[in-house]
């Protein structure tokens, strides 16, 4: 049984007590209105017709006919008591206000069972037996139509029942478009998701990357209005703005400090484009500049900003700022879309993470240790001469001991994330230290980290391949010291690590396999990754996000160091 058929079940008896009750009332108002008990018997009849429909209302033909019953005896019952009341000397009005209230039972009853059709037919029968009972029915000579009161009463119930049919209509379809509506959390995602997975293949360019919807949007911008310098910020954690893509020769240190007196803040606060006559820049050197930025908006929420800056004055007029803004409002719920998919896809990434770390903690790893403690008891109980057999355990335990190792390290690489560590440099220091303490490697850090701070992703990124370059220096180089530099100055980035070892050349297929690994994040990335030898001896790798003249010194691709394989 369905929840509304449960519901109706339940009503069945309030719905016998109402029926008393407003025969009750209307037999008392009879009463006081024509003081005439013989009238009774049409209130009698009434209750007669409608039993049925008390008793079977659902059934299919027994209920409707009752309930057509009820309102042709009303119609009649209401023509004679104002008639009668009409003889005492009372308005005919009167008499018909006595029992028309009773129309409200078949007609309410039609609208719980969302049979409106046929509470419009009962509304329309008990019109045409009020008019036509009206009609033959004469007081004094004069038909009950032609009475004082009569039509209006008539007219008033009629007028109240079908406002009352028509607002429960009116519910009933408001509450099915919410029932409809009502999200289904799991059913939603999946639709949404498919829907998202199907876009994502049918879009130009670009696609779901925040970096290149922005380059993008910043040479559509360029083609409108005078742009020596430009970028697309977007938030980040702690209330700071991160360096999405920029447009110009140099490197610009942006604000990017929401709570700076900026108008950079004052765009991001108000959502309305922003002039200024001095540059957003926190160092820049001063002349003519003129500045705009404008907010992109996504419905309510601002997703990110947009900073033109142009080495002249008044280069923003209205109309270039009107130009700006078509372009930019299409663009903001793109980057809006990248930055939730970039986000679900860092979610989804950093819980696969966590789940093969707890996989390999609780499997393999308790397997090996099990292991490795059955050999131990092998070697306490061996005797004096089978020294060969305890020779042989003793390199088992070794090797056991070197896979519990490397299973070590993989959980800490899964496991480590850069705003755990509170910044890129931490991180990468944090793993350096750890990795070469386990390989023997002495570690030099170098370490420069402006308090910018990188996209997600693109730090995200970086840090694996460090890991990548650190591991495959303990694993594969036989080295003995390990340099790491980090220099982190949004949009810029670099990260170099070497090692002293035998060099690229004699590494195992699986370091290659890194390699390439390492290329394909470089790429996602939109950075410069080259993997050189270094003098004396050893391998150096380098990769590098954003442009810093003068001391941006990769050039290479990984592509071409792993080109001869």
């Amino acid at each position: 049984m369905s929840a509304s058929t449960s519901a109706l079940a339940r009503s069945h008896p309030l719905a016998a007590a109402a029926r008393v009750v407003v025969l009750a009332l209307i037999a008392v108002l009879t009463l006081l209105a024509t003081h005439d008990l013989a009238l009774l018997w049409w209130i009698a009849l009434l209750a007669v017709a409608g039993l049925p429909a008390a008793l079977a209302p659902q059934h299919r033909l027994i209920g409707p006919l009752s309930r057509m019953a009820e309102v042709v005896v009303l119609g009649l019952a209401a023509s004679q008591v104002a008639a009668v009341a009409t003889i005492g000397g009372h308005i005919g009005g009167l008499g018909a206000l006595a029992v028309l209230p009773y129309l409200a039972i078949p007609v309410t009853a039609t609208a719980l069972r969302r049979r409106f059709r046929e509470g419009a037919v009962l509304i329309a029968v008990v019109a045409g037996t009020l008019l036509v009972a009206g009609a033959l029915t004469e007081v004094g000579g004069v038909p009950q139509l032609s009475q004082p009161g009569y039509l209006a009463v008539c007219a008033q119930w009629l007028i109240l029942a079908a406002l009352g049919l028509s607002a429960a209509r009116t519910l009933h379809r408001v509450m099915l478009v919410r029932h409809e509506a009502k999200p289904q959390p799991y059913a939603e995602a999946t639709r949404l998701l498919t829907q998202l997975r199907t876009v994502a293949r049918q879009l130009p360019g670009a696609t779901l990357d925040p970096g290149g919807i922005s380059e993008h949007l910043l040479e559509e911008l360029r083609t409108v209005a005078r742009t020596d310098r430009g970028a697309v910020l977007s938030a980040s954690g702690g209330g700071r703005l991160v360096v999405l893509a920029q447009l110009g020769a140099d490197r610009v240190d942006w604000e990017t400090t929401l709570d700076a007196d900026s108008a950079i803040a004052d765009a991001w606060a108000s959502q309305q484009p922003q002039t200024a006559a001095r540059s957003q820049s926190r160092s820049h050197s001063g002349g003519e500049v003129s500045a705009l930025i404008v907010p992109l908006v996504a419905g309510v929420r601002t997703v990110g900003l947009v900073v033109l800056e142009a080495d002249a004055t008044q280069a923003y007029p209205p109309s270039v700022v009107a130009q700006v803004t078509g372009l930019t409002g299409p663009a903001a719920l793109r980057l809006e879309a990248a930055l939730l998919f970039d986000e679900v896809r860092s979610l989804a990434t950093n819980e696969e993470r966590q789940r093969l770390a707890r996989e390999i903690h609780d499997g393999v790893a308790q397997e090996l240790v099990m292991v490795g403690y059955g050999i131990d008891n092998a070697l306490a109980t061996v005797y004096d001469d089978a020294e060969e057999t305890a020779e042989a355990l003793r390199t088992l335990r070794q090797e056991v001991t070197r896979v519990i190792t490397e299973l070590r390290l993989s959980l800490f690489e899964l496991r480590s994330e850069v705003d755990r560590h509170g910044g890129l440099a931490a991180a990468i220091a944090e793993y350096a230290r750890t990795v070469g303490a386990s390989g023997g490697l002495r570690v030099h850090l170098s370490l420069d980290e402006s308090t910018a701070r990188l996209p997600a992703a693109t730090e995200a990124e970086l840090l694996r391949i460090a890991q990548e370059a650190v591991t495959n220096a303990r694993k594969h180089a036989g080295a003995a010291n390990l340099w790491v530099t980090c220099e982190v100055d949004p949009p810029y980035a670099q990260i170099e690590v070497s090692d002293d070892g035998h060099g690229i050349g004699d590494q195992r297929s699986d370091g290659h396999y890194g390699l390439a690994i390492m290329a394909e994040r470089a790429e996602r990335i939109r950075g410069r990754l080259e993997i050189r030898p270094r003098q004396p001896s050893g391998t150096t790798v380098a990769v590098v996000v954003g442009s810093s003249p003068g001391r941006d010194n990769v050039r290479g691709s990984a592509a071409a160091a792993v080109e001869g394989e």
